[in-house]
């Protein structure tokens, strides 16, 4: 595997892990919007929920003292109308049928109020035990909602630290890439020399030509000088051998 594949491959495998730590970040960021407005929401419907519970529970309080006090006042006019009519003395005699009915339809309002009484108690007590499972549930979605808000909130913060890390690695990865590319190109240029055109091939020959002739006429040159210089060496040892033999000559 060459350089260039090596970081090639190097900042595709980080291209896409930022990818992937990107997408699921902004999956979490979604988890996390959608469990804020629903604790909002949450929020709302038990504020809404205690305001109804409050307003039920001042109706039942400011009712019940008026309830029981009429129970109380109908029980003590059938208390009070029943010892009546149990005496002995004949002088209520003749209205006695009369008594008798009061004392019945008073009979019969003090069972409404009783049962009224009872049911408002009961629609109380089971009214305030619904509010309370409500709020407990309410509680536990929120304490849910809000650990898991937590929870996203670190984890998709985590995920952008490390893009952000990763994205400073793969761009030290495309610079050693860019520097590679640059260098091959460097080389590929020097490699691959546009072709010469006709008048600069015929320049460069002519150039070589010149060179040459130019070369040729330095080298007969200095042969003319070493052709001079043998000669005149020649005629020096000629001339000491003459002199030589003159003086033989002589003494002979």
């Amino acid at each position: 595997m060459t350089k260039k594949t090596e970081k090639e491959a190097e900042s595709d495998k980080l291209g896409a892990k930022i990818d992937s730590m990107t997408a699921r970040s902004s999956q979490l960021k979604e988890e996390a919007a959608a469990l804020q407005k629903a604790l909002a929401d949450l929020a709302a419907s038990q504020a809404e929920l205690t305001k109804l519970r409050q307003k039920e529970k001042q109706a039942y309080e400011q009712s019940k003292p008026e309830m029981e006090a009429g129970l109380e006042g109908v029980k003590m006019a059938l208390k009070i109308l029943r010892e009546y009519y149990a005496k002995e003395d004949k002088a209520h005699g003749a209205a006695e049928g009369a008594g008798t009915s009061v004392i019945g339809l008073l009979e019969v309002v003090e069972s409404d109020f009783a049962k009224t009484l009872a049911e408002m108690s009961a629609t109380e007590s089971a009214s305030e035990a619904e509010y309370e499972q409500e709020t407990k549930e309410s509680e536990i979605e929120k304490a849910t909602k809000s650990k898991s808000v937590e929870y996203k909130t670190k984890e998709y913060k985590q995920l952008d630290a490390a893009v952000a890390e990763t994205s400073s690695d793969r761009d030290g990865v495309q610079a050693e890439l860019t520097a590679i590319l640059d260098y091959n190109k460097h080389l590929l240029d020097i490699c691959s020399a546009k072709a010469e055109t006709y008048g600069e091939r015929k320049a460069r020959r002519e150039a070589e030509i010149a060179g040459l002739k130019e070369a040729m006429s330095i080298l007969e040159s200095q042969a003319v000088l070493l052709q001079r210089g043998a000669a005149g060496r020649r005629l020096g040892r000629g001339l000491r051998h003459g002199g030589a033999g003159a003086q033989l000559a002589a003494g002979a």
